[in-house]
């Protein structure tokens, strides 16, 4: 049997494309999660392992969906091979049980582990860098502007939660946590 494994790092991140390629490649059953995959205990790809027999094959788009280490990656598919289980990475194709095979993967997956670090590393780079301004402020840029909420603050002078809303589209939680800021 075909088993199709799809994994995103963060619930905002979309498993559409990956499920309809795995879809597309023949997949009978997929198992998909968002979950990091920094972590060893990711619940859907453990439960898969579990279920794959010898003669199945695993099928993942890109070898970084699948393992989150140079040494997690090689051990994962010598346990595999060693269940008699195919692996098959889209984006590199069938992962042969041979000498060849087995090279070509664990370069493979030096590679796929260089370049997630050096994305890391751009990132942390790019981080320090904007720091170093004095308008950096860490996390998501506020949605609303400071003359929209405290528009929404004058309504609720005389409406309701809800009403304002419907209003503006500035959330309850958001409103309370502008009138919480505000008498701070």
């Amino acid at each position: 049997m075909k088993y199709g494994y799809a994994r995103v790092s963060t619930v905002h991140q979309d498993l559409q494309l990956q499920i309809q390629t795995l879809e597309n490649e023949g997949c009978e059953r997929i198992y998909s999660e968002k979950f990091t995959g920094t972590k060893a205990d990711r619940p859907k790809f453990k439960e898969l392992l579990s279920t794959l027999e010898k003669g199945d094959t695993l099928v993942v788009t890109k070898l970084d969906r699948f393992a989150r280490s140079t040494s997690d990656a090689i051990e994962t598919v010598k346990w595999l091979f060693q269940k008699g289980v195919k692996v098959h990475v889209l984006n590199m194709g069938l992962v042969e049980d041979s000498p060849t095979g087995r090279l070509i993967f664990n370069i493979m997956s030096s590679f796929a582990e260089f370049e997630r670090d050096m994305i890391v590393e751009r990132t942390q780079e790019g981080k320090a860098i904007a720091k170093q301004r004095e308008d950096f402020k860490e996390g998501r840029p506020n949605k609303y502007t400071k003359k929209q909420i405290q528009h929404a603050l004058k309504l609720l002078e005389s409406n309701s939660y809800k009403q304002v809303e419907d209003l503006t589209g500035i959330s309850k939680s958001t409103l309370i946590r502008a009138k919480r800021n505000q008498t701070q």
